[in-house]
């Protein structure tokens, strides 16, 4: 039985990953629930990235249905981990994301060294920071969708449910010492695999601060001693007293097998940082101190976004919350479809690339065309579990079309310009144009996120405008070219003759066109744009008419 976290780097037995990594899974003969887990600690903010886990592990559960398993999907918060570090950026609860100046910054910076889930919400919405943390990922999962069960660390630790493996842990504790060492560097004959809560401060003190353990009792004594956080020192108190095995935690090496032992994980994917570091130590521990099998694995690689690392410290993040607002949830949840062991760019700026791989990869499903054999039959068992029901297959309109119906409210307008285009069928139901339009607010807020080509609106009623005779001849002849449905590009070019032919510049007869559609002095391009609105709407326009 293979411990490789690297199971998708070699030959593959189904054509999409999710579904091979099921089939790993069930060869182990597990009974049901298959329980699948993924987890973070509470950090900073729970970016598009950190929904790696729950993505994956989703279409992992998915394929497992598919072979009617019952599986349980858990995503452990481990929030009894220590404030280390103030975070420069932060969520609310809608996933917008905010600056430390925008809350009340005090309460994290007075409670460094302590649990997330003993630290007030700086927010002030929440039982804690790490409730609030909580609130954030199920909120995000829901945002995709996706349905899983959040579980704190905190309160497996107070409920008793670690105890039982804590006290294991402590009792072959040279065991344990023996098996870290081979992994860390820092593994002294005194090392105690539990790191006890401060009675007094609070702090999470170090393994080093125990002095001695009672099983008997399920106690350890310990002194708060100053805890490293990077490149700084969180200071103890120096208070010596006495913590119950529900009164700390393990280190993490220990804590994640432990997850593994309490939950009875099955499966977790994990980022590359863990593949070389936690997972072979975990493994260890599991097998040869827990006697328990270790998860199947799988590494994923990180993504970027436009073309940097995520950074909640940095504040290069976005959030699921803030995705879903220019982005179907169904076209959010293909991106995680992708293969896993390659990395991925999530880029805002070119988002219309990935809505157009979307409406491939669907229209491949329905109609069973794709590029090759191999991408009809991935389309053909990854669709179902990117969308929330097949039924019949929806009118999908271009994204960056939807952007330009995007540029007027008139709902009208948007609708005989998208028939008049080809992309709503004469036959369409009222109910597949309204969903089909639905696009158009996605596309719209795009524009004004990236600020790009396509954020104007178009003014509804004919501006107040008034221009000299031989703008005014220039207008009706390049109004007489949009009547003969010339195309965009020839549009374009017509702007520059007809400029040219009436002794103007083609920046004035430009100006005047963003003046009579947009009410300001600049657009986009003005051809291909004028080729997209409704013909005869245009026309009556340049004319000065409506």
């Amino acid at each position: 039985m293979t411990d490789d976290p690297y199971a998708l780097s070699g030959p593959q037995s189904h054509d999409f990953w999710a579904k091979s990594i099921a089939r790993r899974i069930t060869e182990r003969d597990l009974d049901d629930p298959i329980v699948i887990k993924g987890g973070i600690s509470p950090s900073g903010v729970p970016h598009l990235g950190n929904m790696n886990e729950i993505a994956r592990g989703y279409f992992v559960a998915e394929a497992l249905r598919d072979r009617n398993r019952t599986v349980r999907q858990v995503f452990t918060a481990d929030d009894r981990d220590p404030l280390r570090r103030l975070p420069r950026t932060l969520a609310d609860l809608d996933g917008n994301t905010v600056g430390l100046g925008d809350v009340d910054a005090g309460a994290l910076g007075r409670n460094l060294g302590k649990p997330y889930t003993a630290i007030p919400d700086p927010f002030g919405c929440c039982d804690s920071y790490g409730a609030h943390f909580s609130a954030l990922i199920e909120r995000s999962a829901d945002r995709l969708e996706i349905p899983v069960e959040t579980v704190s660390n905190t309160e497996l630790y107070e409920s008793g449910a670690f105890e039982d493996v804590t006290r294991y842990l402590l009792e072959h504790r040279e065991q344990a010492r023996d098996v870290l060492a081979n992994y860390q560097n820092t593994v002294g004959d005194d090392y105690v695999p539990f790191r006890p809560i401060c009675g007094d401060c609070g702090h999470v003190t170090e393994t080093n601060s125990v002095r001695s353990v009672d099983l008997d009792a399920g106690t350890v004594t310990y002194v708060c001693t100053d805890v490293e956080a990077g490149d700084r020192t969180i200071e103890g108190c120096s208070h010596e007293g006495v913590a119950t095995l529900r009164e700390g935690k393990l280190p993490w090496r220990f804590e994640w097998p432990a997850q593994w032992h309490v939950l009875g994980v099955d499966f977790e994917p994990f980022g590359k940082d863990h593949a070389e570091g936690s997972w072979p130590s975990g493994v260890d521990i599991s097998r040869n101190v827990l006697s328990d099998v270790p998860p199947v694995p799988m590494t994923y690689e990180w993504f970027t976004l436009d073309g940097r690392p995520f950074s909640s410290s940095d504040g290069h993040v976005v959030t699921v919350g803030e995705v879903v607002e220019f982005l179907e949830p169904e076209v959010l949840r293909y991106f995680f479809t992708k293969d896993p062991s390659r990395a991925r760019d999530f880029s805002v700026e070119r988002i219309d690339q990935l809505v157009n791989e979307f409406d491939e990869f669907e229209r491949t499903y329905f109609e069973e065309v794709g590029s090759d054999r191999r991408t009809t039959r991935e389309a053909s068992v990854a669709y179902p579990a990117v969308v929330d029901a097949v039924s019949e297959q929806p009118i999908r309109l271009p994204y960056t079309f939807a952007a330009v119906l995007g540029m007027t409210d008139d709902a009208d307008l948007r609708e005989a310009m998208a028939r008049r285009e080809g992309h709503i069928p004469a036959e369409a139901s009222e109910r597949s144009i309204e969903a089909a339009l639905e696009r158009v607010e996605y596309a719209r807020q795009w524009a004004e996120r990236t600020d790009n080509a396509y954020n104007y609106r178009l003014e509804a009623d004919l501006p107040s405008v008034a221009f000299d005779s031989d703008t005014e001849e220039a207008l009706d002849e390049l109004a007489s070219v949009v009547e003969r449905e010339a195309d965009g590009e020839t549009i374009q070019s017509a702007i520059f003759e007809t400029a040219r032919d009436h002794g103007l510049s083609p920046g004035e007869l430009f100006t005047a066109g963003y003046r009579l559609f947009f009410g300001t002095e600049q657009g986009p391009k003005l051809g291909p744009f004028l080729a997209e609105l409704d013909r005869a709407f245009v026309v009556r326009r340049l004319r000065r008419e409506a």
